[in-house]
C-alpha cells in the first residue's frame, strides 16, 4: 500500500471520476481516471464512477456508453458506479435530485442560503454600470440577502422567479487548503460572492451538485484537472455550510501538445477511442498517460499496470505541465507490441487482420496459423493499424498486387535478368520433394543462386516482389512457409505474365 502524505490513516480512501457524457472520453479525462483508479488501488481504497449527466441536450445514453466503453478498454475497473451499483448511488447525477433538495433544506435550516429575486436583466445592468465606472464587476452585491423572511415568502408565494444563493459568512477569512499537488493555496474570501446554488427552474448548479455528491458518497480525495482549481474555494464554502468534511484536493496540470499549447484536435487524435482505432494498446496508453505528470522513480519508462496500481502516489505528481510526445507514444507502443505473446497479439490484431483480408471464421478455425504471423511483423510494428499494409500479401491467395516502383527497380531494371531468375525459382518451388519450410526453402534458393552465378540478393529480391508484391516486406521465407505452394507458384506465373509477357 502507498504511504502517501495525503492520506489520513483513519479515513478510508474513496475517490471518484465524474465525467460529463457529452461526447468522447478525451485524453485529459482518461489521465484523470487513471490517477484516481491507481490511487485507489495503491491505497486499498475505492474507485467510484459517477456520471454527471445534467446537460439534457448533450448528455446522452449513447455518450455514456462511449465513456464506459473507453474506461473498460483501458482496463480501469470501478468499485461503485454504473453497471456495478453500490450503497451510495444512484451514480447518475440526473437521478440524484432528491439529494440536492435535501441539501438545500439543510442549508436553509442552517441559515446558509437565501432566495434571490434579482432578474438577469437587473444583474446585467449592474455589471454594465460597474464596468463603465471603471471598477469592473465585483460579483453579486447581495441585494436580496437582507430581505425579511416574510417578505421573501410572500414573493415566492406570488410566483415571482427566484434562485437560491449561498450566504457566505461575512467574517470568513481567506479560504485556504493544502492541495496534494500544488501545496498551500489561498483565496481571499472577499472575491467570493454569494453564488447561485439552485437555479430558478430548480436545477442545481455545478458547484452545488458536485459538493452534494462528493459529500454523500464520502469522497476522501478529489483528484481532477487544474481547470477546476478556481472552483475549489467556492466548493469549500458549500462543504462548510453543509457541515460536511472537506476532502483533500489534488489538481493535475495541463497536457500540452508538441507546440507547447493546450492539447487539442490539431495535434492529432484526442479521444481514447481514436487512439484505440489507430492501433495503440490499452496498456500502452495507460502507461503513457500515467507518466504525463507522475513518475515511479524519475527514470523508469515502461511501467505495467500492476506496478502502477501498487506504487502510485500523489506525492510524485508534479504541477509542471505535461508534454504529449507522440513520438514517445509510438516507441512505447512498439515496445508493448514486442512484449506480447503470439496469442495475445493475434487476439488484439484481429480487426486489422480482417482489414488485411483475413476471414473472421478462418481466424476462429485456425488461430495457430494467425499466431505465426506475429514473428513476421513484431519487430516492425509501431501500431496495430499498420498490419493491413504490412500483411495484406498474406491474404491475396493466388494473385499478387505488384508495386510499380519495386517492379522497375528489381524486375525490369537494365542489367538484371529477373525473368530467368523467376523461371528458375518457379521450377525449384514446384518440386514437391522440396520441404515447404523456411530453412529448406532458403537453402534451396541459395543453391540456385550459386548455380545461376548470381548474388543471393539478385535471387531473393525478385522472389520477394513476385510473392509479396514489394521489395520491402516482412521476412521472405518465413512468409512463404505460411503460404500455400500453389498460391506462390501462381503469383510467380502472374508476375512473369504481367511483367515479361510470358
Amino acid at each position: 500500500m502507498s504511504q502517501d502524505p495525503a492520506l489520513d490513516p483513519a479515513l478510508p480512501v474513496r475517490v471518484r471520476f465524474a465525467p460529463s457524457p457529452t461526447g468522447q472520453l478525451h485524453i485529459g479525462g482518461a489521465r484523470t481516471a487513471i490517477y484516481n483508479w491507481a490511487f485507489a488501488r495503491a491505497t486499498g481504497g475505492s474507485f467510484i464512477l459517477r456520471i454527471e449527466d445534467t446537460d439534457p441536450e448533450r448528455s446522452t445514453a449513447e455518450n455514456t456508453q462511449v465513456v464506459l466503453r473507453s474506461l473498460r478498454w483501458l482496463g480501469l475497473d470501478w468499485d461503485e458506479g454504473p453497471e456495478v451499483g453500490g450503497a451510495l448511488g444512484p451514480y447518475f447525477q440526473s437521478q440524484r435530485g432528491d439529494s440536492y433538495q435535501a441539501a438545500l433544506e439543510t442549508l436553509k435550516a442552517r441559515d446558509a442560503a437565501y432566495p434571490c429575486f434579482c432578474t438577469v436583466a437587473a444583474l446585467d445592468a449592474k455589471r454594465k454600470a460597474a464596468e463603465e465606472a471603471g471598477g469592473g464587476y465585483a460579483g453579486y452585491d447581495r441585494t436580496c440577502r437582507g430581505l425579511e423572511a416574510h417578505e421573501a415568502a410572500k414573493r415566492i408565494a406570488a410566483g415571482e422567479p427566484f434562485v437560491w444563493r449561498l450566504k457566505v459568512p461575512r467574517e470568513r477569512g481567506a479560504i485556504e487548503f493544502n492541495d496534494a499537488v500544488y501545496g498551500p493555496v489561498s483565496f481571499p474570501s472577499e472575491v467570493m460572492d454569494d453564488m447561485v446554488l439552485v437555479r430558478s427552474d430548480g436545477s442545481p448548479t455545478y458547484n452545488f451538485a458536485v459538493v452534494c455528491d462528493d459529500a454523500n458518497m464520502r469522497i476522501s480525495h478529489v483528484i481532477r484537472g487544474d481547470d477546476h482549481l478556481s472552483n475549489t474555494p467556492r466548493q469549500i464554502l458549500v462543504y462548510e455550510a453543509l457541515g460536511a468534511a472537506v476532502p483533500t484536493f489534488a489538481h493535475l496540470s495541463m497536457i500540452l501538445g508538441a507546440n507547447g499549447k493546450k492539447l487539442s484536435k490539431r495535434h492529432g487524435a484526442t479521444s481514447v477511442e481514436e487512439y484505440r482505432d489507430r492501433g495503440y494498446l490499452p496498456d500502452t496508453l495507460v502507461n503513457f498517460l500515467a507518466l504525463l505528470g507522475w513518475s515511479l522513480d524519475g527514470e523508469t519508462t515502461i511501467i505495467d499496470r500492476e506496478t502502477l496500481a501498487h506504487s502510485f502516489s500523489l506525492a510524485r505528481v508534479t504541477k509542471k505541465d505535461a508534454l504529449f510526445d507522440e513520438v514517445k507514444l509510438d516507441w512505447m507502443n512498439g515496445t508493448y507490441i514486442r512484449g506480447l505473446d503470439a496469442g495475445a497479439w493475434a487476439a488484439l490484431a484481429e480487426p486489422w487482420l480482417c482489414q488485411a483480408g483475413a476471414d473472421p471464421a478462418g481466424i476462429a478455425a485456425d488461430p495457430g496459423w494467425y499466431e505465426k504471423l506475429y514473428p513476421l511483423v513484431s519487430e516492425r510494428l509501431v501500431r496495430l493499424d499498420e498490419i493491413p499494409d504490412k500483411l495484406a500479401y498474406m491474404f491475396w491467395g493466388p494473385r499478387v498486387n505488384l508495386d510499380e516502383a519495386s517492379v522497375a527497380k528489381v524486375l525490369t531494371k537494365e542489367g538484371t535478368d529477373a525473368e530467368t531468375v523467376l523461371r528458375g525459382l518457379r521450377g525449384l518451388l514446384a518440386d514437391e520433394s522440396l520441404t515447404w519450410e523456411c530453412e529448406p526453402l532458403q537453402e534451396a534458393c541459395r543453391a540456385l543462386a550459386e548455380t545461376l552465378g548470381i548474388k543471393v540478393k539478385g535471387l531473393f529480391q525478385p522472389l520477394r516482389v513476385a510473392v509479396c508484391g514489394n521489395m520491402v516486406s516482412p521476412p521472405l521465407f518465413e512468409s512463404i512457409e505460411l503460404l500455400d505452394r500453389k498460391d506462390v507458384l501462381a503469383r510467380i506465373d502472374q508476375t512473369l505474365k504481367d511483367v515479361f509477357h510470358g
